[in-house]
């Protein structure tokens, strides 16, 4: 195994997971302040579910969103 091609790769699937998660979050969180359904001085309990199928790997990571 070369390590820097692996590392590289875990950082590359961390990076699209990061900016793509940061980016539906803003997008639902405009909608619903937009709607109504936030006034915009939530908490919002966040949680991600990381799996690797072949490794038997099964991850969550829970915390907080504030608004305000």
């Amino acid at each position: 195994m070369n390590e820097d091609v692996f590392n590289m790769q875990i950082r590359k699937f961390l990076k699209r997971v990061g900016i793509q998660s940061q980016r539906e979050i803003e997008k639902s969180v405009r909608d619903a302040l937009e709607s109504g359904q936030l006034t915009g001085s939530e908490t919002l309990n966040a949680k991600v579910e990381l799996s690797v199928t072949e490794l038997g790997v099964e991850h969550t990571i829970s915390d907080t969103i504030r608004l305000e």
